[in-house]
């Protein structure tokens, strides 16, 4: 690291690969990248001082960019491997690292507190780096969200020795980390294009916990199928909403608050009220507290932290919160989360109808998870299906998001992205919409904003 001047990033607008963009500006280097569609994202990097281009094109790469001894290429492997970019790169022998293996190599000086899993670990890790940031242990974080409070997804800290991770399974890039404590929110199986099977799905997170640091700990939900393989001076604790060394007790929810008593294995800290009042995020809050607790956080530390805790945009988040209309954002994107999304929102709002508006992320996630998809789904009101958004992938014969909407048995619409504003237009039965999915969904937010306050 020491010798380079220059960082191109492929794919720099994914949401972890621009919080690395983000690090190595405060050091003062030179960043450019490419990336296929410009976002709210890339606009900011640019701002603050990346050269982003989105034409996969050679001669876009900036000629500092071109000096195979003083320029790192950091790729994100959702970027397809016949990328005309990647081949240069390659050809011409540049020094090529994964973002996770770039990550890795900047934390491994640091206490890394990583939070994994399947679902969860976004709100988690960022529930935990505004904890830490808050208190007097102060940290460093790189996180797979932006935090309303910081308005970014990196955080820095000259004096903290702690920084807390998004620890990524996908294509296994949290096997690059080296953390001092774990948590594990989940292992229900996904990717299974890049695992084959959920055997070697849940294998994967296994031996992420054998790369827990002796002396750490790892904190893993209640009851997941998980067979940890930690070494001896490794501690295990269990945590959940209400079972586990570490859970919540008295939870209390009405008049749009949440409150709680944080149990611990020594103490009873009383009166946790939740920043985000959404059910799902006690268990969140239970996760992130105790890996804060376990470093020495403070009770009111914690009660400050959490209550003034603002989440992280789209998970869970609110666009528009009147009497009459309700509209709601979250990233889930695995049939497990849209369930838990779907229904603590039916749990918020019990005398108003839901619509939910899901746009498919991956063919194959499609494909594997069709009647899961259709299940969960189901517990809508309505549904707005929109079709497949295929990210890195390319079409399969046969895959389309037709195959989760003929087993839906709530009402529904199946609609493309264009048709989608027109309709929203013509209906006027909206009470609380819920728009979901890890796509480019994000991109019509505001103008379906619009067409509801319209509305009011």
């Amino acid at each position: 690291m020491n010798n380079i001047q220059s960082i191109y990033f492929i794919g720099i607008g994914g949401i972890g690969m621009s919080n690395l963009a983000r690090y190595f500006m405060s050091k003062a280097i030179k960043v450019a990248g490419y990336d296929r569609t410009e976002t709210e994202l890339t606009k900011a990097l640019v701002k603050e001082g990346a050269e982003i281009h989105y034409n996969d094109d050679i001669n876009l790469i900036p000629e500092y960019c071109k000096n195979q001894s003083s320029t790192l290429i950091v790729y994100t492997p959702a970027v397809p491997m016949d990328n005309e970019e990647v081949r240069y790169f390659h050809k011409n022998g540049f020094s090529i690292q994964k973002r996770a293996q770039v990550l890795g190599t900047i934390t491994k000086a640091s206490k890394a507190l990583c939070c994994a899993g399947t679902h969860g670990k976004t709100t988690t890790s960022s529930m935990l780096a505004h904890i830490l940031k808050q208190s007097h242990l102060d940290t460093s974080a790189f996180l797979g969200g932006i935090l309303k409070n910081y308005g970014s997804n990196l955080m820095l800290s000259e004096k903290s020795e702690y920084t807390v991770i998004e620890a990524d399974e996908y294509d296994r890039s949290f096997h690059w980390l080296h953390p001092y404590m774990a948590l594990v929110t989940s292992v229900d199986p996904d990717h299974l294009d890049i695992y084959g099977t959920e055997e070697e799905y849940v294998r994967s997170f296994e031996h992420f916990t054998s790369l827990i640091q002796p002396g750490g700990a790892l904190i893993m939900k209640n009851n997941i199928k998980l067979s940890p393989k930690t070494g001896k001076e490794v501690r295990i604790y269990t945590y959940s909403i209400d079972k586990g060394d570490f859970h919540a007790r008295n939870i209390k929810i009405g008049n749009g608050e949440i409150r709680f008593d944080f149990v611990t294995p020594a103490e009873t800290i009383e009166n946790i009220q939740l920043g985000v009042p959404v059910k799902i995020n006690i268990e969140n809050s239970v996760g992130s507290m105790a890996i804060a607790w376990l470093n020495g956080v403070t009770a009111d530390e914690l009660r400050h932290a959490i209550s003034t805790f603002q989440g992280a945009k789209r998970r869970f988040d609110f666009l528009l919160k009147t009497n009459r209309i309700v509209m709601i954002d979250d990233y889930a994107h695995h049939p497990e989360e849209l369930a838990a999304s779907i229904t603590s929102v039916k749990e918020l709002y019990p005398d108003k109808k839901v619509t939910g508006i899901f746009q498919p992320h991956l063919y194959t996630r499609t494909r594997d998870f069709a009647s899961e998809f259709a299940k969960s789904l189901s517990l809508l009101d309505e549904l707005i299906l929109l079709d497949i958004y295929p990210a890195r992938e390319k079409p399969i014969e046969g895959v389309t998001s037709k195959i989760i909407f003929d087993d839906i048995t709530c009402p529904k619409t199946l609609c493309d992205k264009e048709e989608l504003l027109p309709l929203l237009k013509n209906k006027n039965d909206i009470e609380v919409l819920l728009t979901i999915g890890a796509g480019d969904i994000d991109q019509l937010l505001m103008p379906i904003k619009e067409i509801l306050e319209e509305k009011l």
